[in-house]
């Protein structure tokens, strides 16, 4: 029986509303725990809020309430989020709670008598927004390292976690295990930062600066650092929140997912207290990237924060799932852009799983009175026998890798793999026209049968990630999927599932998202004096240049706009997606002439409707007023995505 798969997130600090930090962390952490309750593990899936401290005094005596009142009306914003964005959190843990503050003065306890705490005079440089004291080298003229706030200096009795004793401890466990802390570059950090000397960590404050806190079971005057209060969550909350509470049966847990700014607390400081404790360490400490919106930090003042309610509200939860872990590398900063979110929408879930699914489940209701019918081997060939091997290996080996390494871009990028080989299958075995020729009626049933299949493994592929999309699309598909179920426990056969289930035609998976039209662009004012001519006032700057995304892309398909000489719609292949563009090359090309040619295309072009057409990007072609052929690859062939520059 597989070891259980404990996962937690930091629990969130409560003196604000979440913001997409928070979502982030935290939809990361719900897929790792979806996909390990699908092949059959048991899991538990911590979350929570971390309560006491001196920001969250200091917020709540800005409302004028009590801290606890202030806690008690934050939290349901936490859980609400958690619930609109589908997080199946197994506990939610909550500082407040007074059976986490028995275990955290037990520990407390355990260390004063081990003579591992003790008490000391201390003038340091004390930040009240990371709630730490710093020495003076480790300031940033003059100021906090972290935040890069003011700091104050303070001269008061504290006691002291002697933390300085474990450094050498520390230093050869993350030695003897390379992927304690990940990514490569968080852990190389960490080694960094012990370099220096480790200096003792004061765990107290005194209630007459600070009194939101559990008091120090040995000395009532005092109360404990926030932060030894927030890590010991990740042990005691396995003594009362799981069905059967168990320390044993869930320590140590499989991954702490963090942001960055918290790596140190993390990897430092919880670690030596579990050495000093004598408890083992968490198998890895995985410290992700930070959002910004637009190219800028977000902040309130700059009015750029993104509101998860809001995205939610407005383009539904498995959208915003998608985009986060498919943008960047999980570990990496990332920038949140409404435009890139729109096209990933638009791009990758509409024209591409969306569109798939709709046609797939329109056709067999249109041909096969709404069953899958059943594949005829005598017509099987290359197309689908690669179909099948592609789907299986994906749900197989792909993701199963990539997501045990938290790769959920490239995780997404593999199922999004096959959702364009699926479209590229239906293009080329055209089943509307093989449903015109009842000889062909062997072979339409294949090609239905294999287009259902491959959404199937696609369904249960994305059910982590997006976890309504696959209920919905097993459900059009006719699957009585219960996804509770340890449903990749097993391996997944192909042909053994949606023969003979009956299609329900639903809604769009995700309707378009129209983006807001950019604004007209002034027009130049004449001027008869101006002497520089007219190449020097179109004339651009190498970042305008730079700023226009080329890339290489192959036509899949093309054919005529209605009504026009001129314009040719095509389906082209973007490496990681598929796009629709209009093209004004009619005159030149017949839809004949252009399938299966590489192009370049400007890949970043905010959409345009053409004849009422939508365009996704623009063809690039050389001539005037009429085109005289297009741009093309002569001595290479590359793959398509490839940057052009």
């Amino acid at each position: 029986m597989p070891d259980p798969f404990y996962i937690t997130t930091p629990i969130y600090y409560v003196n604000d509303v979440p913001h997409i930090g928070h979502a982030y962390t935290t939809i990361a952490a719900d897929v790792l725990a979806r996909r390990h309750r699908l092949i059959g593990e048991e899991v538990f899936f911590l979350t929570g809020l971390d309560e006491h401290g001196q920001k969250v005094q200091q917020a709540a005596a800005k409302a004028g309430i009590s801290p606890q009142e202030h806690c008690d009306r934050l939290t349901p914003q936490f859980q609400t989020l958690w619930h609109k964005l589908g997080i199946s959190n197994d506990g939610f843990m909550r500082t407040t709670d007074a059976r986490h503050q028995a275990v955290v003065q037990r520990f407390l306890q355990e260390l004063y008598d081990k003579d591992l705490i003790y008490r000391a005079e201390y003038t340091g440089w004390y930040c009240t927004f990371d709630e730490r004291f710093w020495t003076e080298k480790d300031l940033d003229n003059g100021r906090c390292p972290d935040c890069q706030r003011p700091v104050e200096q303070l001269s008061e009795s504290n006691y002291f976690f002697r933390m300085s004793r474990f450094q050498q401890r520390l230093l050869d466990h993350l030695d003897a295990n390379p992927t304690f802390i990940r990514p490569e570059s968080r852990r190389n950090e960490v080694l960094g930062f012990l370099q220096k000397p480790l200096e003792d960590l004061s765990i107290s404050r005194p209630k007459s600066r600070l009194s939101w806190g559990i008091e120090l079971p040995f000395d009532a005057d005092y109360v404990t650092y926030v932060w030894f209060d927030a890590l010991v969550n990740y042990i005691s909350g396995l003594e009362y929140l799981p069905p059967q509470p168990s320390v044993d049966r869930w320590w140590p847990a499989t991954v702490h997912l963090v942001g960055k700014d918290i790596l140190t607390t993390h990897a430092v400081y919880w670690s030596t207290m579990l050495m000093a404790l004598e408890i083992p360490l968490p198998r890895t400490i995985f410290a992700h990237g930070w959002w910004t919106v637009d190219g800028e930090k977000m902040s309130k003042s700059r009015g750029n924060v993104v509101d998860p309610y809001a995205v939610v509200d407005r383009f539904g939860a498995d959208a915003f799932r998608y985009f986060l872990l498919r943008e960047i590398p999980f570990g990496q900063d990332g920038d949140f852009s409404h435009e890139s979110f729109i096209g990933r929408i638009n791009g990758d879930l509409a024209n591409g799983l969306g569109n798939l699914l709709s046609r797939t489940v329109t056709l067999i209701q249109r041909s096969c009175h709404g069953a899958v019918p059943a594949s005829d081997p005598s017509t099987v060939t290359e197309l689908e026998t690669g179909l099948q091997s592609a789907a299986q290996a994906l749900i197989h080996e792909t993701v199963p890798h990539h997501v045990q390494r938290m790769e959920f871009n490239r995780a997404l990028e593999a199922m999004w793999g096959l959702v364009q080989l699926g479209n590229q299958y239906i293009d080329k075995t055209a089943p509307w026209v093989l449903a015109k020729d009842p000889g062909n009626e062997a072979r339409l049933r294949t090609v239905l049968f294999h287009a259902a299949e491959t959404l199937r493994f696609l369904c249960l592929a994305t059910y982590p990630f997006m976890p309504d999309t696959a209920r919905e699309m097993a459900r059009q598909l006719g699957l009585s999927y219960d996804f509770s179920e340890a449903l990749l426990k097993s391996p997944v056969v192909w042909g053994d599932g949606t023969s003979g289930a009956t299609v329900v035609k639903g809604n769009a998976l995700f309707p378009r998202v129209d983006a807001p039209a950019p604004p007209s662009p002034a027009k130049p004012q004449s001027d008869t004096s101006a002497s520089s001519s007219k190449d020097e006032d179109n004339r651009i700057g190498i970042q305008d240049f730079q700023n226009v995304e080329l890339k290489v892309a192959k036509i899949l398909t093309a054919e005529r706009v209605p009504k026009s000489n001129k314009l040719l719609k095509l389906q082209v292949d973007l490496g990681a997606e598929q796009r629709q563009i209009v093209a004004g090359i009619g005159k030149k090309y017949g839809p004949e002439d252009v399938v299966g040619k590489t192009v370049v295309v400007v890949a970043n072009l905010k959409p345009a409707k053409l004849m009422g057409v939508e365009s996704q990007g623009m063809v690039l072609a050389a001539g005037d007023e009429e085109v005289e052929g297009l741009v093309t690859f002569k001595d290479v062939d590359p793959q398509p995505g490839t940057k052009v520059k």
